[in-house]
């Protein structure tokens, strides 16, 4: 098994606001990657964005706080679910729209 600090999380964030068609998702995996958080982000039909992440808490506000901090994406509302982490999971990717 892996070490992982005890503050180790994953949360699925629905993102909402001008987050479509400005980058969102490529700036996601971006802050991602240097933080070294895993997990995933993509569009849903409704206009918002769906991403769920895991590392540490204090990695995953900084990733939640850089995201809104974007002069091109304009998050309205962000709801944050803490969920169970993957321990499987090795990179942050983006996802293909849900239909």
């Amino acid at each position: 098994m892996e070490n992982r600090p005890d503050n180790f999380t994953r949360w699925h964030i629905l993102f909402e606001g001008e987050v479509q068609f400005v980058g969102f998702r490529y700036t996601a995996r971006l802050l991602a990657k240097k933080l070294s958080l895993t997990g995933w982000v993509r569009n849903l039909p409704d206009g918002r964005v769906e991403a769920e992440t895991q590392g540490p808490v204090s990695d995953l506000r900084r990733f939640v706080l850089q995201l809104k901090s974007q002069p091109h994406i304009r998050i309205t509302h962000c709801a944050i679910t803490p969920i169970a982490p993957d321990p499987s999971e090795r990179r942050f990717s983006v996802r293909d729209t849900v239909e």
